[in-house]
């Protein structure tokens, strides 16, 4: 995959971009509307916060974005009339048409702008590196998720793509592991269902790839999920160098270590937040056993790709293909924060319906209001890593009574079996001093 030469402008719109010529799979967009949306979404920062590197042009177009955001809204709304009234449906329709022209001249506009950025990527990320991260805030569009997501982790240009061919060619312990959940990996979409597909095969070719350079993790149910959603966006080969930076920069691969370490601290971290954030509803949970493990894990190890539909996840990921981890407990505060009241009146199972059928579907049709909710939770750099320290001195004293209640062990065992032996040689020496004793003339008593 490589990127085009500077100066040389993406595709137009409506053509096939160089993400998606590259790619054998499809967008996870369910829409071209959705996919627009997630280009126009709003972000929690204002966009003109590096205004003094930007050119009239990106400050016009920056423009054009939120006041497309506006029209997009009040598009719903009007659609929304339109199907509740028959008086209003003329004023509806041209409300829509006027936001689709909109939609095409912010959709070149946008095409110009990206094509940019990924030709001066080096400028952008050390000049301009506030306003790109509004834009990703706003969602990348989806023609150059795939070059974009490679170069926010360095992945276009990796050693261990060489070797990707020459892995496939050997055996890995995991094969049989990661045959059994392949279908079980996004099971629903088009591009991996049936065992023959090509989503299937390439899935299982990457994971299997990994699984033998790093032998220690080898493979992890929750990554297939990950590993999915950049097959639908780029070639296997380059999905597996995205993959493996991933594992190796962005905690991914302590997420995923047998010991899931990472994981604990993170759940660690998030149940400061939500003592700290949400105490009523804390205490809520603790009332009822609901543990928070038993639904934040999955956020952590799959990224949200598990709990929300593709659209909505793919912004997230989005984000924290820039950003990391934070996004994460971001958006898992939002949700807590936007469901709240209705938690508070759920008993433990009516809690885990709740969580399976009802939040995933909340944002599918505004997942700016996701991304804006996430980013107005109060997240602290420096308190996450003191109670990193923390947690590691917690884990730490817990290995030393751990180690200390084994050297106990042993010692109790080592004495049991010590009085086991001296039982025996006392029955022993028992025994022995009867059959003397047996022997001895009855006379010499008296």
């Amino acid at each position: 995959f490589q990127v085009r030469p500077p100066g040389i402008p993406p595709d137009p719109p409506r053509r096939r971009g160089p993400a998606a010529m590259a790619s054998p799979a499809v967008s996870p967009d369910s829409s071209s509307h959705e996919a627009l949306s997630s280009v126009n979404s709003a972000p929690a920062c204002s966009p003109t916060s590096d205004s003094e590197n930007l050119s009239p042009d990106e400050l016009e177009l920056l423009a054009k974005l939120e006041e497309q955001n506006r029209l997009l809204e009040a598009d719903s709304k009007s659609m929304r009339s339109m199907n509740g009234s028959r008086r209003n449906s003329g004023s509806s329709l041209v409300s829509s048409s006027s936001a689709s022209s909109n939609l095409s001249h912010l959709e070149e506009d946008t095409w110009i702008l990206w094509g940019r950025i990924v030709n001066e990527w080096d400028e952008w990320r050390k000049k301009k590196e506030k306003l790109l991260k509004e834009l990703i805030r706003k969602g990348i569009p989806h023609h150059f998720r795939a070059i974009v997501w490679q170069l926010l982790c360095s992945a276009t240009d990796m050693p261990v793509k060489n070797q990707y061919s020459e892995l496939l060619k050997m055996s890995s312990p995991c094969e049989k592991l990661i045959r059994r959940d392949i279908a079980r990996t996004y099971p629903e979409h088009e591009f991996f269902k049936g065992q023959d597909s090509l989503g299937q095969e390439v899935l299982f070719n990457v994971m299997k790839a990994y699984s033998l350079v790093d032998r220690e993790v080898g493979y992890c149910q929750g990554s297939a999920f990950i590993v999915g959603l950049l097959l639908m966006q780029m070639p296997e080969e380059e999905a597996f160098c995205v993959f493996v930076r991933l594992m190796q920069e962005y905690r991914l691969r302590e997420l995923f270590k047998p010991s899931m370490a990472e994981l604990g601290l993170c759940i660690y971290q998030f149940e400061y937040m939500l003592q700290e954030q949400l105490p009523e509803l804390n205490i809520h949970f603790r009332s009822q056993s609901f543990l928070t493990s038993m639904y934040a894990s999955s956020w952590f190890l799959t990224l949200f790709l598990t709990t929300f539909p593709l659209p909505v996840a793919t912004r997230v990921f989005d984000i924290f293909m820039y950003e990391g981890l934070e996004i994460v407990f971001r958006v898992g505060m939002a949700l807590l924060q936007f469901n709240q009241a209705e938690l508070v009146q759920l008993d433990m199972e009516g809690m885990s319906q709740y969580f399976q059928k009802v939040i995933p579907h909340q944002f599918d049709s505004c997942p700016d209001k996701l991304i804006l909710k996430a980013f107005q939770v109060k997240y602290n750099p420096k308190k996450m890593k003191r109670l990193e320290k923390e947690y590691a001195a917690i884990k730490n004293k817990e290995m030393e009574e751990q180690i200390e209640i084994k050297r106990l062990r042993t010692e109790n065992r080592l004495l049991k079996q010590r009085i086991e032996t001296l039982e025996k040689e006392s029955a022993a020496l028992a025994d022995r001093l009867i059959q003397v004793a047996s022997k001895i003339p009855i006379f010499l008593f008296f």
